[in-house]
């Protein structure tokens, strides 16, 4: 392989979770680095087309957390969901459901047509923030 196309090819996805709200798409991602390190890369994905068109087209917004990074994101992210709590009272939580232990990540298509169909297999991040 080119040595070059090989600088440029995506990091590897060790580990995946899709998270289905309303009308977007948030694809947690585990990565692992070259040097061998791992850390999360959200993707915010929304459809832009309505339902019934045969391509629809989709608006991406990526996010890289650095593992030197999680505890002060995890803090501040339960700091701004607690005052979101006291100010609007409690969050009304999704039910509970069970996830698939599957790391294998579909092509970029299918996993956007998959998450379009499928519901989410774990709570959402702020059932996890709040273990």
């Amino acid at each position: 392989m080119d040595k070059k196309l090989e600088e440029r090819r995506e990091p590897e996805i060790v580990y995946s979770r899709s998270v289905k709200a309303g009308k977007r798409i948030y694809y947690l991602d585990v990565r692992k680095a070259r040097n061998e390190d791992l850390y999360l890369c959200i993707t915010e994905s929304k459809r832009l087309q309505g339902e019934g068109e045969e391509n629809p087209s989709f608006e991406k917004h990526k996010l890289f957390l650095y593992k030197e990074d999680f505890a002060h994101f995890t803090e501040g992210l339960q700091d701004v969901i607690g005052f979101v709590q006291q100010q609007l009272g409690a969050i009304e939580n999704r039910p509970e459901r069970k996830f698939d232990e599957a790391v294998e990540e579909p092509k970029e298509e299918v996993k956007e047509e998959a998450a379009e169909a499928e519901e989410p297999k774990k709570k959402g991040l702020l059932g996890f923030l709040q273990r």
